[in-house]
């Protein structure tokens, strides 16, 4: 009989916890959230822990939280449908200029990014020359968001059509990379922008509300879920389920945009896309069908990997990417980690390297080399090596990227 690859952490009172942290550190912070999750009563089976785990907001991000009944809209966090989008072109890395600098300006003129003037009026982080298409595919989404702030008008103080197509701060980037077999892919990772994090907060607050009249000895008061047969929780549902929608929509015009962008800036040759894209969630709640019954999925900071399922892993700005097949392993509830996790918070990042670290950390990639980035630098995160050994039971490697461009809200 094969050894389990997962190390068993037992909760005490609650559920079990499988991790699949064989060689990758698990911090103490991040274990006792863990266990303050599978304490739950609505918890089903046991909680999947991914080699990328570490400290969230009430649930740590690297973990997949089965539920009945309930949903807890703190695991889904406030970046709903936050996820990954690649593609690969008919370019070949002998066809990129020997500069990229031109090729990253031209990303960052085509693809609204960052945050600038408090996320108000002229914030280079959205648009305000609104492109058709993005407006024909907000009529599409606008009809459920309409019905959604009638119930909950506080919703409807803030960005939305105009985060439409954008980057958004933090670890949303925008690549170009390189495959072992020297083809050139695009690649970028963002959610679903201000509205989705006025969505996230907002119900959050609702079920510390709610949770605040019939339960008192919740062990983390950012873990209140909501009840299946509320209101509040189908009103969630709603909600989160059109977040992700437009999450999934924001990663596909802002391919679009930047790939016409890259044909039409005289740096490359003519090129097309492949049939090799993929765009997936890696922060959602979805109903799933595990062991013979239906139940609420929390994927917070994972990805589905299920037989044949294509996703994406990605490592830090200096670190190799990886395009994975999911092996459908039932024991993680058909998930895999969503990249290599963070190692220290963005503070201590910041502390602890300098510009000049982060240089040679990057060498080679033509990205920000300045102290706003520190704290995404490659140092900030695990070995994605270390996060990859771990997980060879949850996926199979189809590519392997590098990065030669990176763009950074």
């Amino acid at each position: 009989m094969t050894a389990a690859s997962y190390q068993l952490i037992k909760s005490g009172r609650g559920v079990p916890i499988k991790a699949w942290t064989r060689g990758v550190p698990l911090e103490p912070e991040a274990e006792q959230q863990l266990r303050n999750v599978a304490s739950l009563p609505i918890i089903y089976k046991w909680v999947a822990v991914m080699p990328d785990v570490h400290w969230g907001m009430g649930a740590t991000i690297g973990s997949v939280i089965p539920t009945i009944g309930a949903i807890i809209p703190a695991a889904v966090g406030v970046d709903i449908g936050c996820g990954m989008m690649a593609v690969q072109t008919t370019l070949h890395a002998a066809q990129l200029p020997d500069s990229l600098r031109r090729i990253r300006v031209t990303i960052e003129q085509a693809v609204p990014h960052g945050r600038t003037n408090n996320g108000q009026k002229h914030d280079r982080g959205a648009w305000w020359n609104i492109p058709q298409h993005h407006l024909k595919e907000w009529k599409r989404l606008k009809s459920t968001y309409d019905e959604i702030i009638v119930k909950h008008p506080k919703l409807n103080r803030g960005n939305d059509v105009n985060h439409l197509g954008t980057l958004g701060t933090g670890n949303h980037f925008i690549e170009v990379c390189v495959d072992s077999e020297d083809s050139v892919w695009f690649m970028l990772h963002s959610g679903s922008r201000g509205v989705g994090n006025r969505i996230g907060t907002y119900f959050i607050e609702l079920a510390k509300r709610d949770m605040r009249k019939w339960m008192r000895n919740l062990p983390d008061v950012n873990l209140s879920y909501l009840k299946e047969g509320t209101e509040s929780f189908d009103d969630y549902v709603e909600a989160v389920q059109w977040a992700q929608d437009f999450a999934m929509t924001n990663r596909r015009l802002m391919m679009q945009n930047l790939v016409q962008a890259i044909r039409e800036s005289g740096e490359v040759p003519l090129f097309e896309m492949t049939q090799e894209v993929v765009n997936c969630h890696h922060n959602y709640v979805t109903v799933e069908s595990h062991y013979g019954k239906d139940v609420w999925l929390t994927r917070k900071g994972a990805v589905r990997a299920g037989f044949g399922d294509m996703g994406i892993i990605p490592g830090s700005m200096g670190a190799r990417s990886y395009i994975v097949r999911g092996k459908g392993n039932p024991e993680s509830f058909q998930s895999c980690s969503h990249g290599a996790g963070r190692a220290m918070s963005r503070g201590a990042a910041k502390r602890q390297f300098t510009v000049a670290d982060h240089e040679q950390a990057t060498r080679g990639v033509e990205c920000r080399k300045d102290k706003d980035v520190l704290d995404e630098t490659p140092g900030a995160y695990k070995s994605i090596d270390a996060v990859m050994q771990a997980q060879r039971d949850l996926v199979e490697v189809v590519h392997t990227l590098r990065q030669v461009v990176c763009v950074k809200g």
